[in-house]
């Protein structure tokens, strides 16, 4: 499966890094950047979410929320999350679900681990609708955060 621009983006729950549910809808009302990444700890992961970080205002100043996803379990995340600072939701798909329905999963992903998320990145506008996706088949590439901050210039 694929998320395309123009789709309505699939609903989801997961467990945040304190172990709390958060769904898409609660964020509602705001556009949300949802970044998908492989692995907790590992160099370009780092990167790419301390980037986020330190950009966070540039999304709060778009009326958009950061959300972060990998298939890390909650623990793993809690302290990824706490290491590096993160100042927005960090949640585990754990059960690789919603990587699959985004079709940002790796089947087989380095040195034979299975069900990796890919690092990929969407736009929502407040209604939910696909207005950026970009999924990388390259882990070691970052999103383009340009264009992702284009596209919320526009809807802001």
């Amino acid at each position: 499966m694929s998320i395309n621009i123009g789709d309505i983006a699939p609903s989801f729950t997961l467990l945040d890094s304190d172990l709390k549910d958060v769904n898409l809808s609660d964020y509602d009302g705001k556009n949300k950047v949802v970044l998908f990444f492989p692995l907790a700890f590992t160099g370009v992961c780092t990167t790419e979410l301390c980037q986020m970080r330190d950009d966070v205002a540039k999304y709060n100043d778009a009326n958009a929320q950061v959300l972060a996803i990998s298939v890390d379990s909650p623990f793993t995340l809690a302290k990824f999350k706490a290491e590096n600072e993160l100042n927005f939701p960090v949640l585990s798909d754990f059960n690789k679900e919603v990587s699959a329905t985004y079709g940002s999963i790796y089947e087989v992903f380095v040195k034979g681990l299975k069900g990796v998320s890919k690092r990929s990145a969407f736009v929502l506008d407040k209604n939910n609708t696909v207005k950026y996706a970009e999924v990388l088949e390259n882990a070691g590439n970052l999103p383009n955060f340009e264009a992702i901050e284009e596209v919320l210039t526009q809807l802001s």
